[in-house]
């Protein structure tokens, strides 16, 4: 009862600030900006008052952005100095990447049992997962270059109070990358074009390749990290099954601890989103919203249209039954929806597909390795947040990167694309290993809940397609028990 009144002041406080301040704006009425701060400080309490209530995670975030931006406003001083929370985020989530990568790959690669028929299953299961995914990641660059959600971030500060970089530092860390970076700090501009220059192609094809594990993770070199990651699986599969089954304990004793880390980590998020947006808001101005907006808007129409180019074809071309499959889809999708949780709407899958037509040995191997490797909501959200990372620090891509990058994301978004969070730790590895600024990520973040709520229900939805394909591929699929639904 608490929690419900709680959010109705939330609501009716908002809606309060709202209106003054359009009725200032329209109605050329005269208000004390020290009343109208005031004001905007109230409905902050009251919505904190409801996240006190409410006591989520997901709540505090959003509350923190609300906060964030208030304080970009009314103290840009103070608010410049707040980029150090975000920092921090990032740099634990990117502590994370290199043994999440390895415990998770290694297991999905050499946990798989290897029986003939689940060979079969596997080979058509990931067949359908590489081009379902390859797919979600073309359309989410597509749409990222028609919006150009982030152009137009710009600093309205110089760069030597925004950042604080010794050009001696800066030569050394543009002579480590892989590219030749440009930044125009000559007249002082934040978020100045920037080009990275194509690169040979043996020079890109011999760093794929790891020459030491242990440089790669201290490098943060995703992609040699997946490689080598990859090869030990398929060596794990190769010796005896006492030596395997030490390992492979490790490693899933080693990813539950990382999941737990991960867990710890996002308990700092509120703060960084705060700091993320007081840092933005203070130096770059009120426009920048505008640009999350466009993401926002952006990634769901990216979303509708994958649904429509993707999953309908998918449906007509194997004879599954269109209206009969989201119908029986729909409660585990909304579930999805609602928590942003793949996991807390397995169980209702699982039962919803048996239902549904699909075999209970097939939905039980399909679904849970789509969890780990067939998640078409977030590869497309990946390939949406790489490229507005680099709009918003203004790098230009060429199409040719932009590619290779395309395909960096299809390898590391494999294995851990279940894990909570597990979108944020790819996309700060793979903007690091392209040398992309990770500023914008924390930017990103303050909307990444309602994001999370898109691309949770498409995983899902690609899954439950997924296993209703492998089982009309194997000829076990049974009509009647769809049409019935």
């Amino acid at each position: 009862m608490e929690s419900k009144k709680s959010f109705w002041l939330a609501v009716f406080s908002v809606l309060a600030v709202g209106l003054v301040h359009l009725a200032a704006r329209y109605l050329s009425l005269t208000i004390d900006p020290g009343f109208l701060m005031g004001l905007r400080w109230y409905a902050i309490g009251a919505l904190a008052y409801y996240g006190y209530q409410q006591r989520s995670l997901t709540t505090w975030i959003l509350i923190s952005m609300v906060v964030g931006m208030e304080v970009g406003v009314d103290f840009p001083q103070t608010a410049g100095q707040m980029e150090v929370l975000s920092k921090i985020f990032i740099q634990l989530i990117k502590t994370v990447i290199a043994p999440l990568l390895l415990a998770t790959l290694v297991v999905g690669i050499a946990g798989q049992s290897n029986s003939k028929a689940v060979g079969r299953m596997s080979a058509k299961a990931f067949t359908y997962f590489i081009i379902a995914t390859s797919i979600a990641l073309v359309v989410g660059l597509v749409a990222i270059n028609f919006s150009k959600a982030g152009v137009g971030i710009t600093s309205k500060t110089p760069v030597s109070s925004a950042v604080e970089m010794p050009v001696d530092r800066l030569s050394a860390k543009v002579d480590s990358v892989k590219g030749t970076v440009q930044l125009l700090y000559g007249e002082k501009t934040l978020g100045a074009p920037t080009t990275v220059a194509k690169q040979d192609w043996k020079y890109v094809v011999l760093h794929i390749f790891p020459e030491n594990i242990a440089k790669a993770v201290h490098e943060g070199a995703v992609l040699q990290i997946v490689v080598f990651s990859l090869i030990f699986g398929f060596a794990l599969r190769q010796v005896s099954e006492v030596h395997r089954k030490v390992m492979l304990d490790w490693l899933e004793s080693l990813g539950e601890v990382m999941f737990k880390f991960t867990n710890i980590i996002m308990y700092f998020a509120p703060f960084a989103v705060g700091g993320a947006m007081a840092y933005t808001i203070g130096t770059m101005g009120f426009e920048v919203v505008w640009n999350l907006v466009k993401l926002l808007g952006t990634l769901y129409a990216a979303l509708l249209v994958f649904i429509l180019l993707v999953f309908i074809p998918v449906l007509i071309f194997f004879k599954i039954p269109i209206r009969q499959f989201f119908k029986a889809i729909y409660e585990p999708a909304s579930l999805a929806f609602a928590t942003a949780s793949s996991e807390a709407a397995f169980p209702k899958a699982m039962s919803a597909m048996e239902q549904f037509g699909v075999p209970r040995k097939i939905v039980s191997f399909v679904l849970p390795t789509g969890y780990s490797f067939n998640l078409d909501g977030s590869t497309l959200y990946l390939s949406l947040a790489s490229i507005f990372c680099a709009q918003a620090a203004g790098i230009t891509l060429s199409w040719e990167t932009q590619l290779a990058l395309m395909g960096t994301l299809l390898l590391t978004s494999k294995g851990v694309a279940g894990v909570p969070r597990a979108s944020l730790v790819i996309l700060a590895g793979t903007v690091n290993q392209f040398h992309i600024p990770e500023w914008p990520i924390a930017v990103i973040l303050g909307i990444d809940a309602l994001m999370d709520m898109g691309r949770t229900s498409v995983n899902l939805m690609g899954n439950c397609l997924a296993s209703a394909v492998v089982a009309r591929w194997e000829g076990e699929f049974d009509d009647e028990k769809a049409h019935s639904v």
